[in-house]
């Protein structure tokens, strides 16, 4: 059986100008593509974040994953990363965000799925939308409306996080199906990336260079030019061929969202 998403990738990561660990960890092998920041300071968010990510492995090499397998392998991240003991600085935790690759009835998905606060893009037609939902404190100050998207990024709360994998969160992932397209370019990054540079100029960097490597590797020099105040990760996926239903047509799914959870504090 082969995959009904073909795809090509790239991607980068980097300490970033201030930090001296990389607590960013990654998975960039079909069907997975999944970035984790991870927090806790001494090692702990290094180890949260890689540990989530390995939790995955077992999923690498097949054509498709099913939601219900993404969900178990949550769920045994989450145990992983509550089971690392605590520090001085608080219990370690970790974010999760990017996309598997699925399928209904042939026709091949992204399958979307988010804890935190690293982000997923896609770029299609010349659309540029974040598909994920922060789950942030800012961003609920955002669609509860007593704070502006434009002043997001300089608020003094950005960086508290209202769900996590660790770190005391029982916060539930979002995931979303989204019908795969041919030419469609999905990005997946850390907020070292999103802190740092805007939508408007990540959206030019993905629309200007081609190959994805490229594109992952001109992301992170536009986060260091900004300050690279974070670690970065930058995952860029292409679709280079998306096989459809027999029909030549999409099937009528209900791809709405899940909803979200309430979150239980915010975490730093």
């Amino acid at each position: 059986m082969t995959s009904p998403v073909t795809v090509s990738c790239g991607w980068a990561t980097h300490t970033g100008h201030r930090r001296t660990l990389n607590e960013d960890s990654l998975l960039v092998q079909a069907p997975l593509f999944l970035v984790a920041d991870g927090m806790g300071g001494h090692q702990a968010g290094e180890e949260a974040s890689a540990g989530a990510i390995g939790e995955f492995a077992g999923l690498v090499g097949r054509p498709t994953v099913s939601l219900d397998e993404i969900r178990l392998a949550i769920a045994r991240a989450r145990a992983r990363v509550d089971a690392l003991p605590a520090n001085g600085t608080g219990r370690a935790g970790t974010t999760l965000s990017g996309v598997a690759l699925t399928s209904v009835d042939g026709v091949g998905y992204w399958l979307a799925l988010n804890i935190g606060d690293s982000r997923t893009y896609r770029l299609a037609d010349g659309e540029f939308e974040q598909i994920t939902v922060d789950h942030s404190v800012v961003q609920e100050l955002i669609d509860a409306g007593q704070l502006l998207a434009v002043d997001a990024r300089g608020d003094r709360r950005r960086n508290i996080i209202t769900r996590a994998l660790g770190a005391g969160s029982v916060g539930e992932a979002d995931y979303w199906m989204i019908p795969a397209e041919t030419g469609d370019r999905i990005l997946v990054c850390s907020d070292g990336l999103s802190s740092e540079v805007s939508d408007e100029v990540i959206a030019q960097i993905l629309a200007e260079n081609g190959d994805p490597q490229e594109a992952a590797d001109h992301l992170i020099a536009a986060a260091l030019e900004q300050g690279g105040r974070d670690n970065i990760t930058a995952v860029v996926v292409d679709a280079v061929h998306v096989r459809m239903s027999p029909s030549g047509g999409e099937d009528d799914i209900d791809v709405d969202t899940l909803p979200r959870a309430e979150a239980a504090g915010g975490v730093q």
